[in-house]
């Protein structure tokens, strides 16, 4: 290997690499051969305190610089990402195991437009005026303070910079921590900042496992908590943000429906589901996993998707030719196998796939099941992995409601010609973000967050500088006081 993928050190605080072997020794492993690439060591409580007292201290200055001042180099950092794209992106799938075909157009990418779309936005984040008569009240958006950002692992670039870029855009600092599984990439988010001109402690990152994110939600300097993750780890850090009456975001979990209709495109449709199941071997949160199929167009979009899927090519996934990677760890396989167990044992149909590749790696085969019902727990749970359900239905009254029936609420989509009905069911759906005739696109121009289970609060777009400021009215009298006595 070529590549370096050792960090100069585990953790990037005050605008320099900082080291302590004391912390717990947290391999990385690469997917693709489940072979240690790199090692960091856990944020001991002395790392954990010398980022926050960073990002306090440096949180006045950057706040008292002007929006235009801190958009600038919110732009200039986006401008060096889109530079060392490649760099990045070979990271990124050393780090994730994602294919270079993809990290190359959808990651370190994305987070510029995320570091450029708040850059451009930072100036205008202002107060108002409000005339009461000859009196007035004028307010101030003003930062909260300190945030924390904790990442999950299929995303590492991009959710640090979609946490990174409106806080720092508002005038907060961060302290971030990205997955134990996946510690690379934010480093280099850490770094970037920092020579685009971002003073010393405005973007910190420090490693670890969920004791280090417990220390960080709970302390009394933190501000605001945005979590990426699941929903149980999301009901730990909601509770303890909620201790000390902080601010959160959590973009949490799903199990998202997609519906598609008798008139749908066939080759739409077949390619939305292949974007909502099998993108990043199907470990993304906001997947369409339960596709309702109308009984007229069924049998032709199992037999198009399973052909469609006959044509991945899986293997290296540095080799630019190739479309499906393997899963981010071992664990998440055995935890996708266990699925597919759970699948076949309650009666669905194996259509497609379904057994795991003999080769290096965590490698599994994208998976299709047919003749799911409602009960049934591939139905039910979310699986994070590329395991795709099918499920008939016959009118569109009954798929709503069948669509809604989930605890979760972070994404749906439709597949119709008929675009009346297309609004009508993205106005049913019970769901953050819908998709009409495609699936899974996340501009950072339009806001992403979920309902129910998936979370609250929402990442992107102007939506999120109401999650990352507070309001502050001023009320200046322009006459006498008028008191009683």
């Amino acid at each position: 290997m070529t590549y370096p993928t050792q960090p100069t050190a585990s953790h990037f605080i005050d605008g320099a690499y900082v080291e302590d072997t004391d912390g717990e020794v947290i391999d990385v492993i690469y997917p693709a051969t489940g072979k240690v690439i790199a090692q960091v060591h856990a944020a001991t409580p002395a790392i954990v305190a010398q980022a926050l007292d960073a990002a306090t201290r440096a949180q006045k200055e950057w706040a008292a610089m002007s929006g235009t001042e801190r958009g600038r180099i919110l732009r200039r950092a986006a401008d060096i990402m889109r530079a060392r794209n490649r760099d990045l992106s070979v990271l990124e799938t050393y780090d994730t195991g994602k294919p270079l075909q993809e990290t190359l157009v959808a990651d370190a990418t994305s987070g510029a437009d995320a570091l450029e779309y708040f850059g451009g936005l930072a100036a205008a984040i202002t107060g108002e005026h409000i005339q009461l008569g000859d009196d007035f009240v004028y307010t101030r958006r003003e930062p909260l303070g300190v945030c924390v950002g904790i990442g999950a692992w299929n995303y590492p670039t991009q959710i640090a910079c979609w946490k990174g870029a409106p806080a720092l855009a508002c005038g907060n600092t961060m302290v971030f921590k990205p997955s134990e599984t996946t510690p690379l990439s934010a480093l280099k988010v850490a770094e970037i900042l920092h020579e685009a001109g971002a003073p010393a402690g405005v973007f910190n990152v420090v490693q670890g496992m969920g004791a280090v994110g417990a220390s960080l939600v709970t302390d009394p300097r933190v501000a605001k908590v945005s979590l990426t993750g699941s929903v149980p780890t999301g009901r730990k850090v909601y509770a303890a943000a909620a201790e000390g009456i902080r601010h959160v975001t959590m973009e949490l979990g799903g199990k998202s429906p997609l519906v598609i209709f008798d008139d749908a495109n066939l080759e739409d449709a077949v390619g939305g589901a292949i974007l909502g199941n099998f993108y990043s071997s199907g470990q993304v949160c906001s997947n369409g996993t339960r596709v309702f199929v109308q009984d007229g167009i069924r049998a032709a979009f199992i037999k198009r998707l399973c052909e469609r899927l006959g044509q991945i090519r899986m293997g290296d996934p540095m080799d630019e030719s190739t479309n499906f990677g393997p899963m981010v760890s071992g664990a998440q396989r055995e935890i996708v196998r266990g699925f597919i167990k759970a699948g076949v044992s309650e009666g669905a149909t194996l259509s497609y796939g379904g057994e795991v590749i003999k080769r290096d790696g965590f490698y599994i085969q994208p998976t299709v099941f047919s003749d799911v019902t409602d009960e049934m727990t591939i139905a039910r749970d979310e699986i994070f992995g590329p395991v795709l359900s099918i499920l008939d239905f016959k009118d569109e009254e009954d798929v709503l409601k069948r669509a809604n029936k989930t605890e979760f609420g972070l994404a749906a989509g439709v597949f119709t010609q008929d675009l009346t009905r297309a609004h009508r069911m993205a106005a049913g759906f019970e769901a953050g973000t819908c998709y009409i005739n495609t699936y899974n696109l996340a501009p950072v121009e339009a806001p992403f967050g979920g309902s129910k289970l998936s979370g609250v609060g929402r990442e992107n777009s102007k939506g999120a500088i109401e999650y990352y400021t507070q309001v502050k009215s001023v009320y200046v009298a322009m006459g006498p006081v008028d008191a009683p006595f």
